[in-house]
């Protein structure tokens, strides 16, 4: 029997678009579905000033197929040379929704990111100030430190003591994997919120690793254990205003994926919202999927939802495509593993 399901229209709150003809293949793919997104700012060179941010969104939005109806929310990645009088102002003037911490030398892009974290106290105070969000990569670098473990040392080295030396900052924590973040967002009721990922709803450590090693399920933060994604899971199937839908979607070509030092990124914008749905109906949760996908994103930046709406129809299982066709080569689309009976329908 054929079910709908009909929701506000979401929005992506972490989401890479690249640049150049990558950006032109995989923008129609989030512009379909999402409202609007907030965009990554790890290009090579990145997006550090609110001039650069400014270029950047205007590429985007030329690069946006005919009738397209996509609102890039942009952010600036604070360096330790970050002006803060330049934030306040791209902030003020509407241009970026928030500014993004790399740990130097922790994902993709982000050589240019903090080392010396006393160096941006002052942009960190200047944002708790105007109110303006920090967006934040949760891992540790430190070599001592195994991979599966960087998140929740991340937490206890630098995010908990930055939260304290700096109230009223406004924090996400972007991607998180693990039960400890799960449990650190729900711990605090005001000022922190967490965007949680497609595939670390589905995937765990055991899809990279059993049965050979597979590329296209590789990301940073790495998949953890299935505890931990159930986890999340919980989290995002709760209704609990904190968590909230932030894709990551991040392409890369196969070549660069399927090699010997391969890419960190899943790409899942195209079948983001059929994935949710399995995920949420599995949970006897399709009643809260909206507020995860459309309602507490907007809330935690301060935004109205959207008001169009977009309906969910469940029947025969979806065919979409194992991979899209860029400018720039082919870049897999996110498999999760099991059929997707939910389709999208936009008015």
């Amino acid at each position: 029997m054929t079910q709908i399901l009909t929701l506000r229209r979401p929005d992506d709150w972490h989401l890479h678009l690249r640049d150049g003809a990558m950006m032109q293949g995989v923008l129609p793919e989030s512009a379909r579905h999402f409202a609007r997104a907030i965009v990554m700012p790890n290009l090579v060179p990145p997006v550090v000033t609110a001039t650069d941010a400014t270029a950047y969104r205007d590429r985007i939005l030329a690069a946006l197929p005919e009738g397209a109806d996509f609102t890039p929310l942009m952010t600036l990645y604070l360096t330790e040379e970050t002006d803060p009088a330049d934030v306040a102002a791209a902030h003020a003037s509407g241009l970026i929704a928030a500014v993004k911490l790399y740990p130097a030398g922790a994902t993709t892009n982000s050589a240019s990111g903090v080392s010396d974290f006393d160096k941006v106290r002052e942009v960190l105070e200047k944002m708790a100030e105007i109110g303006c969000p920090l967006c934040v990569h949760g891992e540790v670098v430190d070599p001592e430190v195994d991979i599966f473990d960087r998140e929740a040392v991340f937490i206890d080295r630098v995010l908990d003591p930055i939260r304290r030396a700096t109230p009223g900052l406004r924090v996400v924590m972007e991607h998180v994997t693990t039960t400890d973040g799960v449990e650190y967002v729900k711990a605090n009721e005001t000022g922190l919120g967490a965007t949680i990922t497609t595939h670390h709803l589905v995937i765990t450590r055991n899809h990279i690793l059993v049965g050979g090693i597979k590329p296209h399920y590789y990301c940073l933060p790495v998949a953890k254990r299935a505890r931990h994604r159930d986890a999340l899971v919980a989290a995002a199937t709760s209704g609990d205003a904190r968590f909230f839908l932030g894709t990551d979607s991040a392409p890369h070509t196969d070549p660069t994926k399927e090699c010997a030092c391969g890419c960190a990124g899943i790409f899942s914008a195209t079948n983001t919202l059929s994935c949710l749905a399995e995920v949420f109906e599995r949970e006897g949760a399709l009643d809260r999927l909206e507020a995860f996908a459309s309602l507490n994103g907007p809330a935690f930046y301060g935004m109205a939802p959207n008001e169009q709406a977009i309906t969910l129809i469940k029947g025969p299982p979806v065919d979409y495509p194992p991979r899209i066709e860029t400018g720039a080569g082919p870049v897999t689309l996110f498999d999760p593993g099991f059929p997707l009976h939910w389709r999208v329908e936009m008015p």
